[in-house]
């Protein structure tokens, strides 16, 4: 797995994530600056977080284009919201495809830091859903973490995969391949078949 694959990867990834940000604007009629900061928030706002816990400069900083994908898809909704979204069926498919590849990166991005394995899980977690964390907040809405879908657990899947691909076969691009793919197929078959994690029910007296 070449490094332009990842890199374009995961400009993809950003690209989508931002959208959601934006289309959650556009619920609330804001105007185009408030879709940039939603676009933005939910676009880069996991991976500021993982780095500033992890002590490192944050990665749109270093550059910038992440912050640019931001800006043109947030500019790309506010103009084509309704045609974005007769294609949200697609955007739900591009956004698991974007959950499982930045859990992995923010993992494989801790473990090389030389992070605790919980750590780099817990960075795995962070990198692909605290954007949307901070948008729901914003937005007073019950945040992604919260919900019974099957989506953080797609990212600890994927965390953990790349964590035991990488102790065993110590081949980091195929251990990247795997863990991606493994996230991904936990996201797709809870798309497929609406599965949902049971809701804890008070016992009955």
């Amino acid at each position: 797995m070449t490094f332009d694959l990842l890199f374009y990867a995961g400009l993809a990834g950003i690209a989508v994530f931002a959208i959601s940000g934006a289309l959650a604007a556009a619920e609330k009629e804001l105007d185009i600056l408030g879709f940039i900061l939603f676009a933005t928030v939910t676009g880069i706002g996991g991976g500021t977080v993982r780095d500033l816990i992890l002590g490192v400069e944050v990665a749109w900083v270093a550059s910038p284009i992440d912050l640019k994908v931001c800006i043109a898809a947030a500019i790309l909704t506010y103009f084509a919201a309704s045609q974005i979204i007769r294609r949200q069926r697609l955007l739900v498919w591009m956004d698991a495809m974007g959950l499982a590849l930045f859990s992995v990166l923010g993992t494989a991005k801790a473990y090389h830091l030389g992070a605790d394995p919980l750590v780099a899980i817990a960075m795995g977690m962070i990198t692909p859903t605290f954007g949307s964390v901070i948008r729901d907040i914003l937005l007073d809405r019950a945040p992604v973490l919260l919900q019974p879908e099957i989506y953080v657990t797609a990212a600890i899947t994927g965390s953990i995969s790349y964590l035991v691909c990488i102790y065993t076969l110590d081949l980091p691009d195929l251990s990247i391949l795997l863990a991606v793919t493994c996230a991904f197929l936990v996201r797709a078959a809870a798309i497929v078949f609406d599965l949902r994690l049971p809701k804890f029910k008070r016992l009955s007296k």
